[in-house]
C-alpha cells in the first residue's frame, strides 16, 4: 500500500519523514493554500521517494517550468483541469512523470466522468468534495466507491488521521477497493499547516 504524504514544506520535518519513507512527498503550487511552497526547500531526498507537485488550474507553462527546476517526478491536478488540458500536459512535458487527476467525491458523483482521462492519466486520487480544492479535513462516504468501475488505479484520500488505520484495513477487504494502491495523507497529520507529526505517521504505517 502505498503512503503518499502531501502538504510538505518545513526542510526538517522532511528529513524527518524521509526516515519513514514514505512512497511520494506532496508539495503544493496553489497560492491560496496554507500549504503553499513559497521556497522550495532545499533537502536532498532519496530517488525511491518521489517528488509531486499539486496544482490547481495553473498552466501548462508553469506546471513544467516548477517540475524541471525542482525535478519533480509527478503531477497532481487538483483542480478542474480537462482531459485535454491533461493530454497536453503530458505530450509537453520534457521528461517523462507520472500524473495524478484528483477528483472531489460526494454522495452524488458521476465516477463516469473519470472515463476520459483514464488514456491521460496514471493515477486518479478520490478526495472528499468541499468548499475548497482539497485540504477540507473530511472524509467522504468510502461505500460510493463501489460505483466506480474504472481501470485506473486510485489513491484514497480526504480527512485521513492516524486513527483510520483499521477502517482503511476494512475497505481494502472490500470489493470497491480493488483499485485502491494507496493513501493520501495531509491535514490529518499536522501539528500546524505544513508541518507534520512524524510520529502519528510512523504509527500509522505501521499498522497498515
Amino acid at each position: 500500500m502505498l503512503v503518499k504524504v502531501c502538504g510538505m514544506r518545513d526542510a526538517e520535518n522532511i528529513l524527518d519523514l524521509i526516515k519513514l519513507e514514505p512512497d511520494y512527498l506532496g508539495f503544493i503550487f496553489y497560492k491560496k493554500s496554507k500549504r503553499f511552497v513559497t521556497n522550495f526547500p532545499e533537502v536532498e531526498i532519496p530517488s525511491k521517494i518521489k517528488k509531486v507537485g499539486v496544482f490547481v488550474n495553473e498552466t501548462i507553462d508553469n506546471i513544467i517550468e516548477i517540475m524541471e527546476k525542482h525535478q519533480l517526478e509527478a503531477v497532481q491536478l487538483h483542480g478542474d483541469e480537462s482531459p485535454e488540458y491533461c493530454e497536453e500536459l503530458k505530450v509537453l512535458l520534457i521528461r517523462k512523470v507520472e500524473i495524478l487527476k484528483a477528483f472531489s467525491v460526494d454522495d452524488y458523483f458521476d465516477f463516469s466522468n473519470t472515463n476520459a482521462y483514464e488514456k491521460v492519466c496514471d493515477y486518479f486520487l478520490f478526495d472528499t468534495k468541499g468548499k475548497d480544492y482539497g485540504g477540507n479535513g473530511v472524509k467522504f462516504n468510502w461505500q460510493v466507491l463501489e460505483k466506480y468501475k474504472g481501470k485506473i488505479p486510485f489513491l484514497l484520500s480526504g480527512g485521513i488521521s492516524k486513527n483510520d488505520s483499521k477502517a482503511i484495513l476494512s475497505f481494502l477487504h472490500r470489493k470497491e477497493s480493488n483499485k485502491c494502491i494507496g493513501i493520501d495523507i495531509n491535514s490529518g497529520f499536522e501539528i500546524e499547516a505544513a508541518l507534520k507529526n512524524i510520529e502519528d505517521i510512523k504509527e500509522f504505517k505501521q499498522n497498515l
